[in-house]
């Protein structure tokens, strides 16, 4: 008898109808003898209505106020899922992030897990419950409510089957896996049937929005196979799970996108040490996360300093720097929100010479120019006008040939089509 956690989305669990439907799937594992433990996401649309509401008491809303208000649409879902499954003749018991004990440190609107007690969904379990757990949500040591941030419900679901030691956790999503890139951009984009830990975490920080990235560092640290498939279909979706040999055969295993960036130039900043600590930790002791960082050195010991940050966070990034150059005597700050990261992904790139050189040569043969990049051992992120976009995706995916492996999305052969 197999204990597995399953998490479902806001899509999942839009309305009352759906809420049964997800209820039926569940109480299928159940009656086959499993152990579930079921994490729910709030209904769709919930959340931006919360936010939304905040939005007309304060302009800024104070942030632990917010995660007492935003937690709220998981304790709805947890709560009428319970009794789709009691009116199912099963039992069931809804449980809060407070209630199961998830704690999180003080950072309020993006909270990061430190434990779970695992004595209460333990206890139910036993107990032949379905234990029905709130996602996003979690609690300090304090006693206050937090929440984890868009995405949240994806890393409750793997921190819980860490700590479960479960057999395995599925991601119920409305598509059936992760693909080789984005369906909507690229019409033959494929369903990747394995892929690992270190890929899926280079696709999360890159823009795909398939898995949330911490719960992917969760999946990885604790070893927990994780199966994303679709809740509307029965097909098998994508296992992420640790690396193996075959993983290395494909140079390429996905093309992905971010158009949630910001670009941030300071011209003319003195060479000297401990001028990037000056620029730079004030943004961090801000909560903003800086992503690529480029250096160019120009005459009179000098040097100008590019950096991207994620787009909403652009106009506080921005005004931060621009207390700090007399300080450091630079120049001018300029910046762009009209950009976009383009990155390819794959673990073969660790062995394998010449795919950053293929990636720039067919982004050139469509006229993109290049910005800024940035590497790793397994990725390549290039940052370009944002108009170009789809086009680099498509041309990208074409080029290294991912519509010639795996199964096509919408059930098409060709190669994308260039609009």
């Amino acid at each position: 008898m197999s204990l597995i956690v399953q998490k479902f989305g806001g899509t999942s669990v839009a309305n009352p109808e759906k809420i049964k439907a997800v209820a039926a799937r569940v109480l299928g594992y159940v009656k086959k003898g499993h152990r579930v433990v079921v994490v729910l996401s709030a209904m769709a649309g919930e959340t931006n209505r919360l936010v939304a509401l905040a939005q007309q008491m304060q302009d800024q809303p104070d942030t632990r106020e917010m995660d007492v208000l935003l937690s709220s649409g998981e304790q709805v879902t947890v709560a009428l899922f319970a009794m789709a499954v009691k009116e199912a003749g099963y039992d069931a018991v809804s449980l809060l992030g407070d209630q199961v004990k998830i704690i999180t440190d003080a950072m309020h609107t993006k909270a990061r897990i430190k434990s779970i007690d695992t004595g209460l969904v333990t206890r139910n379990l036993d107990q032949g419950r379905v234990v029905v757990v709130a996602g996003f949500q979690g609690v300090t040591e304090a006693a206050d409510i937090t929440t984890l941030g868009r995405g949240g419900s994806d890393t409750t679901a793997v921190a819980l089957a860490a700590a479960l030691k479960a057999d395995e956790c599925e991601i119920y999503t409305d598509v059936e896996g992760v693909y080789t890139t984005d369906p909507n951009v690229c019409a033959n984009a494929r369903k990747i049937d394995r892929i690992s830990y270190d890929e899926m975490l280079e696709l999360a920080s890159l823009g795909a929005k398939v898995l949330d990235i911490r719960s992917v560092g969760f999946a990885k640290r604790y070893k927990v196979p994780v199966h994303v498939r679709s809740t509307f279909t029965k097909t098998q979706g994508t296992m992420v799970v640790e690396e193996d040999k075959n993983m290395e055969s494909m140079l390429v295993s996905g093309v992905t996108y971010s158009k949630n960036e910001a670009r941030i130039t300071l011209s003319k900043v003195p060479d000297v040490p401990g001028v990037a600590s000056k620029i730079f930790t004030p943004i961090s002791e801000a909560g903003i996360v800086v992503d690529m960082i480029i250096q160019n050195t120009r005459a009179g010991e000098m040097t100008d300093m590019t950096f991207t940050v994620p787009r909403p966070d652009y106009k506080r990034a921005m005004g931060i720097v621009s207390g700090i150059v007399s300080g450091i005597g630079a120049g001018d700050v300029t910046g762009s929100e009209q950009i976009a990261k383009v990155s390819i992904v794959g673990v073969g790139m660790r062995n394998h010479s010449g795919i950053a050189t293929t990636m720039f040569r067919l982004l050139a043969q469509e006229g993109i120019n290049i910005q800024m990049i940035s590497t790793s051992e397994i990725k390549i992120s290039c940052v370009i006008d944002e108009k170009y976009t789809e086009l680099a995706v498509r041309t990208l995916h074409d080029g290294f040939g991912l519509h010639q492996v795996g199964k096509p999305a919408k059930g098409k052969a060709t190669a994308c089509k260039k609009k």
